[in-house]
């Protein structure tokens, strides 16, 4: 949606330090290259909150962590399909979101949406989808079909990156070969799972946070990406195009919530304010690269990020939002993942 490494959270990383006047900390859990250092240091000089970071990989490890117990994180920074998850297991709080000043800014298509229909859970972060990028220097075909990154072609043999995690991965395949989302048919997983197996054959690395650097080496001529840090990769010199296949992309949505139990409740409402300023979103939307739900942002947008490919999507673009899935269907999905990763 957005992100990272392994189901290990990276070591906190300071991002600035205590001011003589500061008043509190904010411990936030996010994916990688997802918070903006500069945005971090405007909040802290804004209100002298000293703040640190921790990184991880995947909803599927956010969530293990936040059902191991106190994790001391004030902010986490789920998609949409696990907040429902997340409030029904009692994970996250209420926080009266639609009750801070700057909800005012909020588009409307945004506002209280399936996920947190009172607005009392989650404030926006960023919203994007989920397709597959290519080198473009290295392969021959264009992007045009799911096909390329299912069913790939020899040259692709070896040299075929696939996220480490399941979520995203088998929307794609829901899409590709036209099943519901969450299936709770068995049979219809055994023809995502068939296909997996045999897609395993082209793949070097099941990999979600360095896809970029595998494009830019050669390693990988083909990786699943998220638009915006496939826009990171190329705009740092990465011969990377982002692919829009006919068959359409999974759409995500990431928001702000509180885990139970966190340490500064106001700290966290004070950054999510923050957030949903304008000028603050428009700095994390330059910086990450996908989609906001604030009005008036792209008044400060570069021309950069106005015209980039990744952020201006074909008009008929196809985009599934995935749902929440049953328990027997989740449970479905961890048993193909399981057999393709043996």
């Amino acid at each position: 949606m957005k992100h990272l490494l392994t189901a290990v959270t990276t070591a906190a990383m300071l991002l600035t330090t205590g001011l003589a006047n500061a008043s509190g900390e904010l411990f936030i859990y996010n994916w990688t290259e997802y918070t903006p250092p500069a945005l971090i240091d405007k909040f802290a000089k804004e209100t002298g909150i000293k703040i640190s970071v921790d990184t991880y990989d995947s909803n599927e490890t956010l969530l293990a962590k936040l059902q191991s117990g106190a994790t001391g994180y004030d902010l986490v920074v789920p998609s949409q399909n696990f907040v429902p998850i997340l409030i029904n297991e009692g994970l996250i709080q209420k926080i009266a979101v639609h009750k801070l000043p700057n909800f005012k800014n909020m588009k409307e298509k945004w506002k209280y949406p399936e996920w947190d229909p009172q607005q009392e859970y989650s404030g926006p972060w960023q919203w994007g989808t989920t397709s597959f990028s290519y080198n473009s220097e290295l392969y021959s075909g264009k992007g045009a079909s799911l096909k390329e990154f299912f069913e790939p072609s020899g040259e692709l043999h070896g040299r075929l990156s696939v996220f480490q995690t399941p979520d995203e991965v088998i929307s794609l395949a829901n899409i590709y070969l036209g099943l519901p989302f969450c299936s709770e048919d068995a049979k219809q997983m055994k023809q995502i799972q068939d296909m997996l197996i045999k897609q395993k054959e082209s793949v070097v690395a099941y990999n979600s946070e360095t896809m970029s650097d595998l494009m830019s080496s050669g390693e990988a001529m083909m990786t699943n990406h998220w638009n915006g840090f496939s826009r990171l990769g190329r705009t740092n010199g990465a011969p990377i195009v982002y692919a829009y296949p006919k068959e359409g992309v999974v759409g995500w949505y990431d928001s702000m919530v509180v885990p139970t139990g966190a340490n500064n409740v106001e700290n966290a409402r004070k950054f999510i304010n923050f957030i949903m300023d304008p000028v603050n979103m428009a700095m994390l939307t330059e910086e990450a690269g996908y989609g906001d739900a604030i009005k008036g942002t792209d008044a400060y947008y570069s021309e950069d990020l106005k015209n980039s490919p990744e952020v201006n999507p074909p008009s008929d673009l196809k985009v599934f939002f995935a749902p929440t899935c049953s328990p027997k269907a989740q449970s479905l999905i961890d048993k193909v993942w399981t057999k393709v990763m043996q």
